[in-house]
């Protein structure tokens, strides 16, 4: 029942109301495909992807004056 509603609705806009319909829901999946995505990552997948300096928390000469 809802598909028919909905699409009843769809069909009494105007076409250009319908192209945003249209856009809305391209939108949509493109989210829902961005989640799925998301959800599926595992732990750890970027692990020895990122390397850090060994002072890289060192103090910079640039801000001594501060310290």
């Amino acid at each position: 029942m809802l598909s028919t509603t909905l699409l009843s609705e769809i069909r009494s806009l105007s076409p250009e109301l319908q192209q945003e319909v249209e856009h809305f829901v391209q939108f949509l999946k493109t989210k829902m495909d961005r989640e799925s995505t998301l959800n599926e990552r595992e732990y750890g997948y970027a692990k020895g992807k990122v390397h850090l300096s060994n002072d890289f928390d060192d103090p910079l000469e640039a801000f001594e004056e501060y310290c």
